[in-house]
């Protein structure tokens, strides 16, 4: 007998659906810190980690490989490599800008390696010193390092949806970034909102065209909340087809080069409306309520962005 479900045209009653899970990539040790006032220690950036790591973090960006006099926030990357647990089945992620960058993280034990590409001269060469073309010929080159040693290598488009110095961002110039990422070898691509500029329309258009470009890597969506449409962004990525998504205890973050730009979508805002949706994420919210509320009371003594760690959940606890 055919349900009505296999009919062409017809989709499933909503209650017969089964929600995906969506995976969260926690930033907040990496582009979190790197653009903070406050600079914590090795410890406290450990700590940190832990706390994430407690509350169902399974996948998280640890540390970055740049020259420490660009980031200083980010200068003890080995350190904290050094000192994260191992036996806690968590994917430690390290960045690079570069072949000395990934040289680093190859050999700081990083379980996967995240290189920036970049969409649009302008933020390129204040942050790298690299036109897009430039970015693509490099990850060509240096991924061959990675794929040696069999580490898992992505590759994040920045500025994918507009650069502060020269505005608009062709989408078609992201989708053939994204098909030489591919070409180049990586398992995964992501798309940064850095300076969070995008609307949900921009949002669909562009995973549109870079699937098309590049339909091998998975995709991931990497938003900040400058203009407050991150977690509209969100929305729109899952309901895109987008099942892993870049995130920030607290909201913290933002970018050196990019002036104005404010941190990433906060952790606990996504997982809570998510979980609202019925869609798993595996993290704990009032675990992730609590690390908000630590970083702003403890680590970095000073406000977070995040509405939920101000709020807290739905239904909460009794009082």
């Amino acid at each position: 007998m055919t349900t009505p479900s296999e009919l062409p045209g017809l989709k499933p009653e909503p209650d017969t659906i089964t929600p995906p899970a969506v995976e969260i990539v926690e930033v907040g040790p990496r582009d979190g810190l790197q653009n903070d006032p406050t600079l914590i220690d090795t410890g406290v950036n450990l700590e940190f980690i832990d706390r994430l790591i407690e509350a169902g973090v399974r996948r998280l960006e640890a540390a970055s490989f740049v020259n420490p006099k660009l980031g200083p926030a980010m200068a003890d990357g080995d350190a904290v490599m050094a000192g994260v647990p191992r036996d806690r089945g968590v994917t430690y992620i390290g960045l690079a800008l570069n072949e000395r960058g990934l040289r680093r993280a190859i050999d700081a034990g990083c379980d996967e390696i995240n290189f920036v590409m970049v969409a649009s001269e302008g933020f390129g060469k204040a942050n790298q010193n690299a036109t897009p073309e430039e970015t693509a010929d490099l990850l060509e080159r240096i991924a061959v390092l990675a794929h040696d040693v069999r580490i898992p290598l992505a590759a994040t488009i920045s500025v994918a949806f507009g650069d502060p110095f020269d505005g608009e961002v062709d989408v078609a110039r992201v989708a053939a970034l994204a098909r030489r990422a591919a070409a180049a070898g990586v398992m995964e691509i992501a798309l940064g909102d850095t300076i969070g500029v995008a609307s949900p329309w921009d949002v669909r258009a562009m995973v549109a065209a870079v699937r098309e470009a590049a339909p091998g890597p998975r995709l991931r969506l990497h938003f900040h909340n400058t203009r407050n449409t991150a977690l509209a962004n969100v929305y729109a990525a899952v309901e895109a087809g987008v099942r892993v998504i870049d995130a920030s205890a607290g909201g913290i973050g933002g970018c050196p080069f990019a002036p104005r730009a404010t941190g990433n979508v906060a952790t606990e805002d996504v997982v809570y409306m998510l979980q609202r949706g019925g869609i798993e994420t595996g993290i704990d919210l009032e675990a992730m309520i609590a690390t908000a509320r630590w970083l702003e009371t403890v680590a970095l003594r000073h406000p977070v962005a995040s509405m939920v760690a101000k709020a807290g959940g739905f239904p909460g606890p009794r009082q």
